[in-house]
């Protein structure tokens, strides 16, 4: 299938064109000095009656004078409703995961949201946790949309606050994600050309891996009606010619390796395709799982540098 024909079918299965933009109307909420960024806690609107809480991390020395590059990170999901932002923000979680804190302490403007049924976005629902997760999936499915829609549209108008925050090089922005936030990653940059640098860390789980394994794996990942068109190394394709870069472990249960080396061939025709060869790199780490390892991380601060910075 043309890439214009799949690009029109995944949006139709995902839900149809997303709404204008609303005001954001951001409102700060308090602000802490952490080790080299201040943290600004802030809610804005992402559709009318639906704000969502986030973490801005803003590196000292950085001013509306002294303009820096900036990244979201798309927190996991590794079934912990009760984290979002607060683990890539260094606020709680695995240390390993601490990769906003990171990102900030080298310069970059760093903006870690909720997603949605995540930490302060579970809050106030009288359903929790994965039920909470399943009803808020249904709830878009029985709507003409899927979940994967809404964080799109969430991830979007995370990229309309950092732009609108007079401190940021609005041509210079970039994502990250492990897990369910590389997921996000690849979900997010077909329709977010102002992401000039995308990031995934261990997570492209083929639907082909997926039935033969019989996975559940986290919601995002399932948009209706897709297969008969593509799988999702199609998804990831339409990043092209923008520099992306993934991260995989051999070992990695959620995404059979095999079908990864299948996926990444995927991806790399498409940017043959657009003379971009050079904008598209994967690394398989032997032995890794799930993780983010230090050679992962060094390869992801890397491609921002040269790519951002």
């Amino acid at each position: 299938m043309a890439t214009a024909d799949f690009r029109e079918r995944l949006l139709e299965g995902l839900g149809g064109v997303w709404p204008e933009p609303c005001e954001l109307e951001p409102v700060l909420r308090e602000t802490s000095q952490q080790d080299g960024f201040r943290i600004e806690s802030l809610t804005y609107t992402v559709e009318p009656g639906d704000r969502v809480p986030a973490l801005l991390l803003m590196p000292d020395g950085v001013s509306a004078q002294q303009q820096a590059p900036a990244i979201c990170v798309w927190h996991q999901h590794a079934g912990q409703w009760h984290l979002g932002k607060s683990e890539p923000a260094g606020l709680a979680g695995n240390p390993m995961h601490h990769t906003g804190a990171a990102l900030a302490r080298e310069g970059y403007v760093v903006l870690c949201p909720d997603a949605l049924g995540f930490e302060e976005r579970e809050q106030g629902n009288r359903l929790k946790g994965g039920e909470l997760e399943r009803y808020l999936f249904l709830k878009y499915i029985v709507n003409g949309k899927c979940m994967a829609w809404k964080n799109i549209l969430d991830m979007r108008r995370a990229v309309d606050y950092l732009v609108s925050r007079p401190e940021v090089k609005s041509d210079h922005i970039g994502c990250y994600g492990h897990s369910m936030g590389s997921t996000h990653t690849w979900l997010v940059g077909p329709w977010e050309p102002r992401l000039k640098a995308l990031v995934g860390n261990c997570c492209l789980p083929t639907y082909t891996g997926i039935h033969a394994k019989e996975f559940l794996h986290c919601f995002p990942n399932f948009i209706p009606g897709i297969n008969q068109y593509g799988d999702t190394p199609d998804i990831a394709a339409l990043i092209a010619p923008r520099p992306l870069h993934l991260n995989f472990g051999e070992h990695d249960g959620g995404s059979p390796i095999d079908e990864v080396r299948k996926g990444v061939q995927v991806i790399q025709r498409a940017y043959e395709s657009m003379h971009a060869e050079q904008n598209f790199s994967f690394y398989i780490e032997e032995g890794s799982g799930h993780v983010l390892s230090d050679e992962m991380w060094r390869r992801t601060r890397e491609f921002f540098a040269k790519h951002l910075a």
